[in-house]
């Protein structure tokens, strides 16, 4: 969830006229990942745990997708891309280690 936090500071600062577009894409598909995580685990059931394990893995690739492209229309700089994208990073491998382990 702190991944989030910090993926909302930065697209604050994103042009107005993105709320309804990349800036929306981005934070919707950031809270995606813990949202999944919650309900997987909510699920009780190892193998739903997985399933939706596999759906916050995709909605990380996705933001990091996204990114790029707001680091490529200039939203954001370098700097700032590589920190969120080591963070994704460091989330997707603990993901794949959850995953493993329920399956």
């Amino acid at each position: 969830m702190g991944l989030v936090t910090k993926i909302y500071e930065e697209t604050k600062i994103f042009p107005a006229e993105e709320k309804f577009g990349l800036t929306n894409q981005i934070r919707r598909a950031s809270v995606s990942i813990p949202s999944n995580i919650a309900e997987g685990f909510g699920r009780k059931s190892d193998g739903d745990f997985a399933r939706f394990i596999s759906i916050a893995m995709g909605s990380n690739y996705e933001v990091q997708t996204q990114l790029e492209i707001a680091r490529n229309v200039g939203f954001m700089d370098d700097e700032k891309l590589i920190l969120l994208i080591e963070s994704l990073e460091e989330i997707d491998k603990m993901l794949k280690g959850l995953r493993a382990k329920l399956k």
